[in-house]
């Protein structure tokens, strides 16, 4: 199976008028992101994806419905963590079932203190009981959402156990001390930083590329950056572009962002507890958007 590289988004998840996944939707915003939305791949029910806010059922469905669609899952990762073991268990199989290029996995984030052994054996376990054969595991290290950070020393323990399992990690730490400090300990190992501006160290880190909620805006921008190095215009404007954005709270601002662009208001809807950007903040992402020279639908 081809490796997952470049630039990723971290897919929002469009929601019905009820509050539930809308899959119709969902299925044309991927369609997007690998088109005209720029991006080389995709990272389905992600964190921006508000994936812990759905049920295990609510999960699986998503992932069928992509899988259903038509749209190559050599281009997808998908995320499959959960606070309960069996869950996670459930959702990474079906990920290797459906045929989706890696499954990410967030750390078990209930309980902190977790030891190094507690935190290989819960892996492990998922890693036997989904099925080590032709599955591809991706580790998600968001330490300031999980509260569990995946040290270096346990990342390179699971690698050396499971060399054929283990693909890479996402690191929305922000630290790129640490994404480089794995890249150059694991051979074979893809490291995916979180944000655009990670592109310019690529090269010399030897990142995979990076995986960001703010490339459902920047993908045309970024993957250029990604691709040439040289071309530092298009980063510069995809960083401006995620500093407008995340100057708010990141996902509803990703969705509220997705509304401008799109015309579609219904991408303002998030799962509580997350809410909606206010009237006066989507103003201010309007205007601040227009400004810097992306195309937005009128109000």
């Amino acid at each position: 199976m081809t490796r997952l590289n470049g630039v990723i988004a971290a897919a929002a998840t469009p929601l019905d008028a009820a509050g539930a996944i809308d899959f119709d939707h969902l299925v044309r915003h991927c369609e997007w992101l690998l088109g005209a939305g720029g991006c080389d791949g995709i990272n389905l029910l992600g964190t921006t994806g508000e994936a812990t806010s759905f049920s295990t059922e609510q999960r699986l469905e998503a992932m069928r419905a992509l899988a259903h669609s038509g749209l190559p899952l050599d281009r997808f990762m998908v995320g499959t963590g959960a606070a309960a073991r069996e869950d996670a268990v459930r959702l990474t199989a079906e990920a290797k079932s459906l045929g989706f290029a890696g499954a990410l996995l967030l750390p078990p984030f209930y309980y902190k203190g977790v030891s190094e052994d507690g935190l290989f054996a819960y892996v492990r376990s998922v890693i036997e009981q989904a099925g080590a054969s032709d599955l591809r595991l991706y580790l998600y290290h968001f330490p300031q959402n999980s509260g569990v950070p995946y040290t270096i020393e346990t990342v390179a323990r699971i690698f050396e156990s499971y060399p054929d399992v283990l693909a890479g990690l996402k690191d929305s730490s922000g630290d790129l001390g640490y994404s480089a400090a794995l890249a150059r300990r694991l051979q074979g190992f893809d490291v995916f930083p979180s944000a655009e501006g990670a592109i310019a160290k690529a090269a010399e880190f030897g990142f995979a590329g990076c995986i960001s909620a703010t490339a459902n805006i920047t993908g045309p921008l970024a993957s250029a950056a990604f691709r040439d190095p040289v071309d530092t215009g298009s980063l510069q404007k995809a960083v401006q572009l995620r500093a407008i954005i995340s100057a708010f709270p990141l996902v509803a601002a990703v969705k509220s962002a997705l509304a401008i662009i799109s015309g579609e208001e219904s991408w303002n809807r998030l799962v509580p507890p997350l809410t909606e950007l206010t009237m006066e903040q989507r103003a201010e992402l309007r205007s601040a958007l227009s400004n810097a020279g992306v195309d937005v639908v009128a109000a």
